[in-house]
């Protein structure tokens, strides 16, 4: 491991320790990726055996009151790293062809977030339905074009083909909101700046 890669692990442990310790929304660090051996959390929420995308739906769709609080699970690009609070680590890899993109559209609040945590983001528009469309910019081809409700964090998840260029646009009671969006290694999972206007 480099010199660059353990300080980037560091903060990401340390980041996630105060996430848990100070309840803070999201991450808004890039840090690298890790790995670890055990289930942290996952047993008592019962969550031991999902796959990646499993466990993302699982949580990101959990109401606020239900929200695990013995660990923290951040969306990275490939995998979802899970931190409890003795500082234990462990991973569970996401699919190799798909990119999850949480978003949490706002009218007058937001937070800064890079890869979304499953446990303690909240966004402003909790249990709201949009209009929503993610178009791939250099073929025009629609990836996305639904109604969605987001969840009670405010969030709604897009599983979006990896490695791709894209504008996604939201729209709710009138209000309009356009922004590009990437796919590839190392861009965010958390997106917070889709203001509706």
């Amino acid at each position: 491991m480099t010199r660059a890669s353990h300080t980037r692990r560091l903060s990401t442990t340390a980041a996630a320790l105060a996430a848990m310790i100070f309840l803070a929304a999201c991450s808004s660090e890039d840090p690298s990726t890790t790995s670890g051996g055990s289930d942290t959390g996952l047993s008592a929420s019962g969550l031991e055996d999902a796959s990646g995308r499993e466990l993302v739906e699982e949580l990101e769709s959990l109401p606020l009151d239900e929200r695990p609080t013995d660990f923290v699970a951040s969306v990275e690009t490939e995998e979802v790293v899970m931190i409890d609070e003795d500082g234990n680590e462990s991973s569970v890899p996401l699919p190799e062809d798909e990119f999850y993109l949480s978003v949490a559209p706002y009218v007058d609040q937001t937070h800064d977030c890079f890869f979304h945590s499953l446990t303690t983001c909240v966004g402003e528009m909790g249990n709201e339905e949009l209009e929503v469309t993610v178009v791939d910019e250099d073929t025009g081809e629609a990836l996305f074009d639904e109604t969605v409700q987001t969840h009670d964090n405010g969030f709604f998840g897009l599983w979006l083909p990896r490695d791709v260029d894209a504008e996604l646009t939201i729209e709710h009671d009138g209000l309009t909101s356009t922004v590009p969006i990437s796919t590839g290694e190392g861009d965010p999972t958390c997106l917070t700046t889709s203001q509706l206007t």
